[in-house]
């Protein structure tokens, strides 16, 4: 008898980890567990179709097809060999093998991988009589493997392109936030739809993407394709019907309170493209300005933004002058708002000469970044000079 319940693993920003839980949780996930990484849930296909479809924080859904201990490349090569890939997908599909590991013991991972996706040719040359062909650049088919020291676990990916890809963004700028960290972000500053929201440093406005879609209930894979689609147990009725009700349930396109700025043309141009491309633009209110002459836009609301930091030296003693004059904007123009400012600079929160209120650590890929509120309630946010210099 097939088993009620299916095993998936979600990985997502570090640091979003309880965020995501709750999302699933809210999406229909059970046995839902938090780990570092990612988060570990159960659920049929009915789930994991809307997780893919629904989910704003995770990067991918993965299917758990197995989790067997081991001490030598053999038992992977065996185990992954003993699996019913043929009963998943066909041959004719590309595939590519991932394999990450913690302490794992082997001398090479290149080696295991290897192993892996011989395996899995081995197996279908075997039944079928043909092997599915590699494709490291965009195959059809993802397998993705875990080692730690005692344990190998593998996965088949649902989604195919990470689910960050939401097919919505068309031009980005130099260092573009990924979207599900974007959303995780606006979970975290506890942002709804109908609360005024200001980013006042917007970008290419991953920002103002994700906050127009949440404000409309619009399902972030909508408009994509998944990997799923391509498994021979694909229930092509039950997507169809899941997408149509994630299509009744999105909110008429109405100008919502959510408002974007930026210094620079250009990063300006490639925000209302992106809004245009998701038929956004009527949602979202933009404007060229500067972050030091700009004036909030309504009485309170929440700001977010994510600004720029130096690598250079030039770029370091610009921000050294930056900073502070931000921290005062806050202070005299945004009285009863709470302010988040995103940040992988240790300098900021030094500058700024604001008392947060709470700092989130949070990883943008492997940088490690901050997460500080501020609330800016008149006269209450001034560190004295001591602290400052601290």
């Amino acid at each position: 008898m097939k088993p009620k319940f299916l095993h998936f693993f979600a990985p997502c920003p570090r640091g979003l980890e309880s965020t995501l839980a709750t999302e699933l949780e809210q999406i229909g996930a059970a046995a839902v567990k938090t780990s570092n990484g990612g988060v570990q849930f159960q659920g049929g296909w009915h789930t994991c179709y809307n997780a893919n479809l629904k989910s704003r924080i995770a990067s991918r859904i993965l299917w758990q097809i197995a989790s067997r201990p081991y001490i030598n490349e053999d038992d992977i090569y065996n185990t992954t060999k003993a699996l019913l890939w043929h009963e998943w997908f066909a041959p004719t599909y590309t595939i590519r093998v991932n394999l990450a590991a913690i302490k794992c013991p082997l001398r090479s991972l290149d080696y295991a991988t290897l192993k892996i996706k011989d395996a899995v040719c081995d197996k279908f040359r075997q039944i079928a009589g043909m092997r599915p062909s590699v494709d490291t650049a965009q195959p059809d088919i993802r397998i993705h493997g875990f080692l730690d020291a005692n344990t190998f676990t593998l996965y088949l990916d649902t989604s195919g392109e990470a689910l960050f890809k939401r097919g919505l963004r068309k031009t980005a700028g130099e260092a573009p936030l990924r979207e599900n960290l974007a959303a995780g972000i606006l979970h975290l500053a506890g942002w709804q739809p109908g609360i005024p929201l200001f980013d006042p440093m917007c970008g290419s406005g991953t920002f103002l993407l994700e906050a127009a879609q949440m404000a409309l209930n619009i399902a972030p894979g909508i408009e994509r394709n998944f990997a799923f689609e391509k498994f021979k147990q694909f229930d092509q009725a039950l997507w169809n019907q899941l997408k149509e009700t994630a299509v009744a349930e999105q909110q008429p396109h109405t100008p919502q309170p959510i408002f974007g700025s930026d210094l620079y043309g250009d990063a300006l141009t490639d925000a209302r493209a992106n809004l245009t491309a998701a038929r956004l633009d009527d949602v979202v209110q933009l404007k060229q300005a500067n972050i030091l002459e700009i004036s909030a836009p309504t009485p309170n609301g929440i700001l977010i933004t994510n600004p720029p930091y130096g690598v250079r030296m030039g770029e370091q003693e610009v921000l050294t002058e930056l900073y502070p004059k931000i921290g005062n904007v806050l202070k005299k123009k945004f009285s009863n708002w709470i302010a988040y400012i995103f940040t992988g600079d240790p300098m900021l929160p030094k500058l700024i000469h604001l008392s947060p209120s709470r700092r989130i650590p949070l990883f943008n890929g492997a940088l490690e970044c901050r997460l500080f509120e501020y609330r800016m309630v008149p006269g209450g946010m001034r560190k004295d000079k001591k602290e400052a210099i601290s």
